[in-house]
């Protein structure tokens, strides 16, 4: 595979509250290849942006792209990964610095921020991913009572 676009999508009920990731993995001619949405537990927005652009960098890997593009919502995590920002907190740190290892491994790599509308369907992923475990988790409180 040439070239891969990658938009993953992290999100938080509450700061930190329940999470969840969204990952789509497309081809240059924006056929998606995979897409997966997971809940994470309870996290923090920025940790749920990186668990999420975690998880898509290793999809991607599997398919060892001559170059990679990450498009991400989360303009903190965006400008940290260009080194314009410092990674101040100690919770993303351990984060970022995987992030960093993981697009290492790929010959050619940019990661950009994109408004929230252009990162619809990973959006979508995290966002269902919460509401299916927190549907589950009302479905076992009511099963107690």
């Amino acid at each position: 595979m040439k070239q891969l676009v990658l938009h993953t999508d992290g999100a938080s009920r509450g700061n930190p509250g329940p999470a969840g990731i969204g990952v789509v993995l497309q081809d240059a001619d924006g056929e998606t290849l995979e897409e997966q949405g997971a809940f994470i537990g309870r996290k923090t927005n920025n940790e749920a942006e990186y668990q999420a652009l975690l998880k898509g960098l290793e999809l991607a890997a599997a398919y060892r792209p001559e170059e990679l593009i990450v498009y991400l919502d989360s303009e903190l995590v965006v400008r940290q990964i260009q080194g314009e920002y410092r990674v101040r907190n100690a919770r993303l740190k351990p984060l970022f610095e995987r992030v960093m290892q993981a697009l290492s491994k790929f010959p050619k790599w940019k990661v950009a921020h994109v408004r929230r509308g252009l990162n619809k369907r990973a959006d979508q992923l995290a966002n269902r991913a919460i509401d299916a475990a927190e549907g589950q988790l009302n479905r076992s409180a009511g099963q107690k009572n």
